[in-house]
């Protein structure tokens, strides 16, 4: 049987993800955000909701501040979706983990390739 925390972090990153898509209007935020991962405390009082930002004539940072501005009407949505008793504080961060596999693969490809990696280009 799965955690209390983990089912509500599952059912917070559906939900959010439909909320983002089909309720904020932000021209800077539509279309070009997607929900990867959510997690929760074990109070179920806070939840981090990551997110990916697909390519965007908008700044990565310029769309996490959006997000972050939402974030209280995200949570009053979430409110009836989630039925809880508390609907947890949300905060809303980047991955970036889509973007450093890409990285990876790239200077996996360069070393296969015998091409040669330049300074700065190591994986940290």
């Amino acid at each position: 049987m799965r955690v209390r925390p983990e089912r509500v972090a599952e059912r917070i990153k559906r939900e959010a993800a439909d909320i983002l898509e089909s309720q904020i209007r932000d021209p800077r935020v539509t279309g070009m955000v997607s929900v990867t991962d959510v997690e929760v405390t074990q109070d179920l009082s806070y939840a981090r909701i990551y997110v990916s930002v697909l390519a965007s004539s908008t700044p990565v940072d310029d769309v996490l501040r959006v997000l972050q501005s939402a974030a209280p009407f995200v949570r009053r949505q979430l409110a009836p979706r989630l039925e809880l008793r508390e609907v947890p504080q949300i905060r809303f961060l980047l991955d970036d983990s889509i973007e450093r596999g890409a990285r990876v693969d790239e200077l996996l490809r360069k070393i296969a390739e015998g091409e040669p990696i330049e300074d700065g280009e190591e994986p940290s």
